[in-house]
């Protein structure tokens, strides 16, 4: 083992899991006040229940020897998951290397979210990111870290593009469609009620992407270097051309358009960060504004509630980026492959391949487990409580309240009524809320 390698990754783990709290306050104030908590608790849930189903089986069937399409359970319950290397990761713990994967699994469950918040009954919520985590993520991540078909063909996916972005991103089409749009989508505005939580969302999230992608050389090495500076410069030019096409179209350059344009950058760069080099980075940053910026305009045009546009920012943003990688790749940064513009048409075709399976992959499987799901637990919440907000209806707290009561809109009463929201007993009239 390698002390070095053994401290960078603890440090990049570490990184990698303040992201899912970072992406909690990123979603959270993109939503209405009456779900802050709800769409935070979102976030927050995936790191106690995804992170114990990836210990007790998804870590195995992600990386366990097994077939070419899933793991094995020789690693189920952390079983000869201990502290000598593993082939997977030759200079630090294997432990390590599990932990390290297992926050990738966290937060790839919590991406979802972001295309189903404010209509989505929680519990049922818990039992489908457990179900998809086990069922989606780890056969996905099998197929391309874990020795798996897609791997052995050649994808390149250095930090997650195919594995996290797209495949959250096929998850939450699927999810955003089966649920349905809220009941007053398209109807009033549902503006962000928190900006300044967005943009620290946002800079939380680029700062543990450092971990993310740096994190994903597995040792503290040249191609971490690398994958650290992509990481610092790909969202810069993503930034750049969000912000000029806000200012082209709108007269305006919106903060919740610099914090979008922030993430796509470190989506689309993900499975490139150690395979291009740092100029192709900033092109591949500042190309990958553009469909994503235009997806979420034509999104509002339809009736695809995509809450927080996790399609636009993840599901596309990952496939350019995937793509990308196939285009811009460089052996003489990577050591590996070439891309299509360095005359590898075979890398890019394999790409695309990738890309296409792991959406029919995870877009069938999505559809099946909301479908079970919701023999055992309705997955929407009724009209009534998607009215309260479900922070009252799914937590019983607001994010934000004096404590002392709310008002809210009485079933079949004529007008709204005082009630106080621990006893559900009107206030009398006059009294303070």
């Amino acid at each position: 083992m390698n002390g070095a390698d053994t401290a960078w990754m603890l440090v990049a783990t570490a990184l990698v899991l303040l992201m899912t709290p970072a992406l909690a306050f990123f979603y959270g104030g993109l939503v209405r006040s009456k779900n802050a908590l709800n769409t935070m608790m979102m976030s927050v849930a995936s790191l106690g229940f995804v992170g114990v189903a990836w210990a007790v089986v998804g870590y195995s069937l992600a990386f366990a020897p097994g077939p070419s399409v899933i793991g094995g359970l020789a690693h189920a319950g952390l079983r000869g998951v201990g502290l000598d290397p593993t082939p997977a990761a030759a200079t630090i713990p294997h432990l390590l290397f599990m932990a390290f994967q297992g926050t990738f699994a966290i937060i790839t469950a919590a991406l979802i979210s972001g295309a189903i918040v404010e209509r989505k009954r929680f519990s049922a919520y818990l039992l489908f990111i457990v179900l998809w985590s086990v069922f989606v993520y780890a056969p996905v991540a099998h197929w391309v870290w874990g020795g798996g078909f897609l791997g052995k063909l050649g994808a390149l996916d250095f930090a997650g593009g195919t594995v996290v972005h797209i495949n959250a991103g096929a998850a939450a089409l699927v999810a955003a469609m089966m649920l349905g749009p809220r009941k007053d989508y398209a109807r009033q505005a549902t503006l962000p009620h928190h900006v300044p939580f967005v943009l620290l969302g946002a800079g939380l999230l680029w700062f543990g992407w450092f971990g993310f992608n740096g994190g994903s050389a597995l040792a503290a090495n040249g191609p971490a270097a690398l994958a650290f500076v992509n990481t610092f410069l790909a969202p810069m030019g993503t930034l750049v051309v969000w912000t000029l096409l806000d200012l082209k179209r709108g007269g305006r350059a919106t903060a919740v358009g610099a914090a979008t344009a922030i993430v796509v950058g470190l989506v689309a760069v993900t499975p490139a960060a150690g395979f291009v080099s740092p100029v192709s980075a900033l092109v591949l940053g500042a190309l990958a504004a553009f469909p994503s910026y235009f997806a979420i305009l034509h999104r509002s045009r339809t009736r695809l509630d995509d809450s927080l546009d996790v399609v636009a920012a993840h599901g596309i943003g990952g496939t350019v980026g995937a793509l990308l990688t196939g285009v811009l790749a460089e052996k003489a940064w990577n050591g590996t492959a070439d891309g299509l513009l360095f005359g590898n048409v075979r890398q890019f075709l394999v790409q695309v391949l990738a890309v296409l399976v792991t959406m029919a992959f995870s877009a069938a499987a999505t559809f099946v487990l909301l479908k079970l799901v919701n023999l055992v637990i309705p997955i929407k919440v009724g009209t009534r409580d998607e009215g309260l907000g479900l922070d009252v209806s799914q937590h019983g707290e607001e994010a934000y309240s004096s404590g002392e009561g709310a008002i809210l809109v009485l079933p079949g009463a004529a007008r709204s009524a005082t009630v106080d929201l621990a006893s559900a007993e009107p206030v009398p009239e006059g009294g303070r809320v």
